[in-house]
């Protein structure tokens, strides 16, 4: 009955972990169950020694194997929650390395939006800067018109003005003339001023 316990069981107790340190608290090591010596009685060896034993080595054997069990238990939990903690780790590792590609994606589509801005607003302002160039260039040559169109204005008024002034003294010149011919026209001749001047100097005779 002993050697049946112990070679059913002791396949169960190879297979957990730490079990030479679990054997070393038992009441009975491994040892002492070969050296085990037992009396001869006169039918054999001693029931009650053999059973007292027996049942002790049962005790421990037993509880080694609650504890190996209550390890084994731990053991995959901590196992299991360990696989719990790298499957979260990878999963952040996954949400960090998408998050940060998605930051490069967002940062190269913000350089790039950012570059083509820049360009609208560099070709917005050439155009303008030509049309602005062209416009100047317009009322420059409009003022330059307007200025050769003053100085036309300004000859053509001088050039009236100084007809005027020709004018005028032409007519004044004129008005003299025909005044001075009709005095000349309206004096009267020396010979029919003579009868007049006689009695004027007969006067002054007497």
């Amino acid at each position: 009955m002993f050697e049946g316990k112990l070679s059913s069981r002791e396949p169960q107790a190879d297979k957990g972990e730490s079990l030479a340190g679990e054997r070393s608290r038992m009441n009975v090591s491994p040892l002492d169950l070969r050296q085990q010596k037992f009396r001869s009685a006169f039918r054999g060896f001693d029931k009650v020694e053999v059973a007292s034993f027996l049942t002790a080595v049962a005790d421990d054997y037993e509880q080694a194997l609650r504890e190996t069990d209550r390890l084994r238990q731990d053991l995959a939990q901590m196992e299991a929650a360990l696989n719990e903690h790298r499957e979260l780790e990878k999963n952040l590792r996954a949400t960090m390395m998408t998050a940060q590609k998605l930051a490069d994606d967002i940062k190269a589509q913000a350089d790039l939006e950012a570059k083509r801005i820049v360009r609208e607003a560099e070709g917005r302002s050439d155009v303008l800067l030509e049309k602005t160039q062209s416009r100047l260039e317009d009322i420059q040559r409009g003022i330059d018109g307007l200025r050769l169109k003053r100085r036309d204005v300004e000859t053509t008024i001088e050039a009236t003005i100084q007809s005027l002034r020709n004018t005028l003294e032409f007519v004044h010149e004129q008005e003299v003339h025909e005044r001075e011919e009709r005095v000349l026209l309206h004096r009267p001749r020396f010979s029919d001023q003579s009868p007049i001047s006689n009695p004027r100097s007969a006067a002054g005779n007497e």
